[in-house]
């Protein structure tokens, strides 16, 4: 069975090819089929917008939909930028990274905590919905470092690994993130709607 994935950002197909391998499943991306749908993603929270793309990319690809919705909350600005992370400031990543640096220039570090959030939604074309939520703590680094990853990802410091997101392999990346924990949380509903039974554990044999 394919399984689209409603996402035309070019880091998230990347990581969510990796993440989905598992699935065994024939993924595809809205480029690949030649859709452009309009979502306002006006929701007020995560759950809102995810749902939204990814009923709205289920209807008109009459394919199971993957969709997730992310972002960025500082407990220094009160959760921002949160739910709006991607529109944050106008231009490219590096442009939004540097007006988060300059809204934490005199933030001290105890107070610079923040953790990345996914949640992601997974619908049908006749309307059924699942949700997964995934969470990873981190800490906003004073500079950017590191040439991997994308969005916040080199200011995002994990104080566990001592480096950025930016820094880490992107392996170590794909077990620890909040979209990799989204997505695991995810997989018991995926295979569901797949067909596809759990591994067996190698260990595990049948009476």
């Amino acid at each position: 069975m394919r399984l689209l994935v409603a996402t035309q950002n070019p880091g998230k197909v990347r990581e969510f090819r990796l993440l989905l391998a598992p699935l065994r499943a024939n993924l595809c991306f809205p480029l690949e089929l030649g859709l452009n749908v309009e979502i306002a993603e006006d929701g007020i929270t995560y759950a809102d917008n995810a749902r939204q793309k990814a009923l709205a990319y289920a209807l008109a690809s009459g394919l199971p939909s993957l969709a997730d919705d992310s972002g960025l909350e500082v407990d220094a600005l009160d959760g921002a930028p949160g739910i709006h992370s991607a529109r944050y400031a106008s231009g490219h990543d590096a442009d939004r990274v540097t007006a988060l640096l300059a809204q934490l220039e005199n933030v001290p570090w105890e107070q610079r905590t923040a953790r990345f959030r996914c949640v992601v939604v997974i619908a049908t074309p006749e309307g059924a919905l699942d949700s997964a939520e995934g969470v990873c703590e981190g800490h906003i680094a004073f500079e950017p470092a590191g040439g991997g990853g994308f969005g916040y990802d080199p200011i995002f410091y994990l104080v566990s690994h001592g480096c950025t997101m930016a820094q880490l392999p992107q392996e170590e990346k794909n077990r620890i993130s909040h979209r990799a924990r989204a997505i695991e949380a995810a997989m018991p509903a995926l295979r569901r709607l797949l067909g596809q039974a759990p591994f067996a554990h190698p260990n595990t044999s049948s009476a």
